[in-house]
């Protein structure tokens, strides 16, 4: 059966033991645990440290588990977005040496997937990347597989502000680039957390991927977005994407819930549907942001098995 939870990065203020109060509180099942290095943040949502796990000891392991258990919670996976294959050489050791740590914190904590992107030199095509990708993720994924840990791909191109112009930060974003992906790295530990808001403001279609890539589905954003067509007929499909549409709470944007959820349940996952808060409308307080996963929880457990 599926579970609903929501990720933790809208919650950077506060503690783990909060985090997960508040899971307990607001009925969800689970939640996706950030895990960044402890350090300033260089984008919104980026930086979040739920778990520390650059010193991750099997006896924080114990207490975390056991703090996650009082509370009648899971951790869905644990989560860590950065750029392993940024053009800075130095950036991208950093991304990669803590991913690894991040890989060991979920076997240790018994957690099955890790959340993360495949990065990308936003500034080179998808065939200059290539290569690189290879060189990176064959050895991460076996790494991953020796763990006993899924790694999951999240399909944001990271595409959003001057810096990450024009190639986007992740290259997994789409399924021409899925299928490549898994047939040059076919183990069964490599796949996605799927997030159906991004094929929308990229004018594809959201429900096909869950059937083709069903087996490859370990985890699932639950975030919506409005695409506002006027603007999009004014500036056209290469301007900056924040020009034309805004992430929204789940029911409040384009995508529809109902169909995504028939959809996904007819290809038997059985994995976590995680809200991802990303709406401004809701992030002005605190209390702001707790409400919009409340709000979230309460519109999503109606299409839930």
């Amino acid at each position: 059966m599926m579970t609903l939870g929501f990720v933790s990065a809208i919650l950077a203020d506060l503690t783990l033991d909060d985090v997960v109060c508040l899971a307990s509180s607001a009925r969800f099942d689970c939640v996706e645990l950030m895990c960044w290095p402890r350090g300033k943040a260089e984008r919104r949502y980026a930086g979040v440290t739920h778990l520390d796990v650059s010193a991750f000891s099997p006896g924080e392991a114990e207490r975390t588990r056991e703090k996650v258990a009082a509370a009648g919670v899971a951790i869905s996976g644990l989560g860590y977005y950065p750029n392993p294959l940024a053009p800075d050489p130095d950036e991208a050791k950093v991304a990669v040496d803590h991913l690894r740590k991040v890989i060991q914190a979920a076997r240790a904590l018994e957690v099955r997937v890790v959340n993360t992107f495949i990065g990308r030199d936003w500034t080179r095509s998808v065939e200059e990347n290539w290569p690189r990708f290879l060189k990176v993720w064959r050895p991460l994924v076996r790494f991953a597989a020796d763990q006993g840990v899924r790694i999951a791909i999240e399909n944001c191109p990271m595409l959003f502000t001057r810096d990450e112009w024009p190639g986007g930060k992740n290259l997994a974003i789409s399924p021409a680039i899925w299928r490549r992906m898994f047939s040059d790295i076919p183990d069964e530990n490599f796949g996605l957390n799927f997030d159906p808001s991004h094929c929308i403001w990229q004018r594809m279609d959201y429900l096909k991927p869950l059937r083709e890539f069903a087996g490859r589905i370990f985890h699932v954003h639950a975030k919506d977005v409005r695409l506002d067509q006027e603007r999009l007929d004014q500036v056209g499909i290469l301007a900056h994407p924040l020009e034309y549409h805004s992430p929204k709470l789940p029911g409040l944007g384009d995508v529809d819930w109902g169909r995504f959820f028939s959809v996904l349940t007819e290809t038997g996952y059985r994995g976590a549907v995680c809200v991802e808060v990303e709406d401004r409308a809701y992030e002005s307080t605190l209390e702001d942001r707790k409400a919009a996963l409340r709000q979230s929880g309460r519109y999503l457990r109606q299409f839930l098995p």
